[in-house]
């Protein structure tokens, strides 16, 4: 059974005006498939067959894990195969699909020291192989997940899609933001040279039922925290300010863009009205929860492998996305409280 805030999530997002028959009785390729996101896209789908599609979406997800695969879709389904392969390996028996999302990735920080290779392999090397598919394949349409992060030090706050700022490529923790920098170039090269239809995403600070609450990243932390009933560690100054968007909203821009988007275009996916300091949010959270009687505390980060962010204030523009119809409907009140529900249900 899913959880019922995930349920009534998938609900949400499928009662969106989007074109969802133009996914009816079609297979789909999604990368990463048990990851964070995309596995939310997969739920989505698979819903969408169960309450209204009669010609049922095969969707192919391509995971390196299988035992997390079967723990993050544990009901069987004859609608969903995954397909074990490591992205940045060719593929042999995948022959005839219509879409394709890629969204194999190593998105938190916590990897960017220890692992950048296999931080950045998936968006260069990975990216060349679903590219090809989708050429050989003549897909109806190419969904790559890139990033925020590939806007440096942005120039401008809010950030609209051109407005790119300083990044310095030799530094290790550049590893993911230039990886997704060139898997957009790709993108769009095989775009202009081949005509794949691509479509690019940009996520931005992202949160909601089903992450990883150990990642790393100060939401995840700080959701285990209160559900764990602990005193909330700030482990900076707290100052930096970052736009949080709640994944139901995300998962239904992704979906957008895919369907409504501008062949070969970037579109930001976030929420500007959930713009909030790192210390501000923890403080509310503590609020939130105030039977609990946790306190916010400072203390340094002892994890090496952990490269900070040096970018101090982060949200998008997204008039982009907006005149797509796509509009984000949750506040960070009631995002982070279904989150947090969701892990004590």
């Amino acid at each position: 059974m899913l959880n019922q805030i995930v349920r009534e999530d998938l609900k949400f997002i499928t009662n969106s005006d989007n074109p969802w028959n133009i996914l009816e009785g079609k297979t789909i390729l999604i990368s990463g498939a048990n990851g964070f996101l995309p596995s939310y896209m997969v739920k989505t789908i698979l819903y969408l067959n169960e309450t209204q599609f009669k010609n049922k979406t095969k969707i192919i997800g391509m995971v390196r894990n299988e035992n997390k695969a079967l723990k993050q879709f544990p009901e069987k389904s004859e609608d969903l195969i995954l397909y074990i392969q490591d992205v940045c390996q060719p593929f042999k028996s995948i022959r005839d699909v219509d879409f394709i999302v890629h969204a194999a990735s190593q998105a938190s920080p916590k990897y960017y020291n220890k692992d950048p290779v296999g931080t950045l392999c998936p968006n260069v090397i990975g990216t060349y192989y679903l590219l090809e598919l989708a050429r050989k394949t003549e897909v109806e349409g190419f969904l790559y997940f890139s990033s925020g992060e590939v806007y440096g030090e942005p120039r401008k706050v809010p950030t609209r899609e051109h407005d790119y700022g300083y990044l310095d490529p030799t530094t290790i923790r550049s590893c993911y933001a230039e990886s997704k920098r060139m898997g957009e170039n790709m993108c769009n090269s095989w775009f202009k040279q081949y005509g794949v239809p691509v479509k690019i995403v940009r996520p931005f600070h992202t949160y909601g039922p089903g992450m990883n609450l150990d990642d790393g990243r100060v939401f995840a932390d700080f959701v285990s925290d209160i559900v764990n009933r602990r005193n909330i560690i700030v482990k900076s100054s707290g100052e930096a300010r970052r736009a949080f968007c709640y994944l139901a909203d995300a998962v239904s821009g992704y979906f957008t863009v895919l369907f409504k988007g501008k062949d070969g275009e970037p579109y930001n996916v976030g929420n500007d009205n959930g713009e909030i300091s790192v210390i501000d949010l923890a403080e509310k959270l503590v609020n939130m929860y105030s039977e609990y009687g946790l306190k916010v505390l400072k203390k340094p980060r002892n994890d090496i492998n952990y490269l900070e962010s040096k970018i101090q204030r982060s949200c998008p523009d997204i008039s982009k996305i907006r005149s797509l119809g796509w509009e984000p409907y949750y506040s960070i009140e009631e995002g982070f409280k279904r989150t947090i529900e969701s892990y004590k249900i």
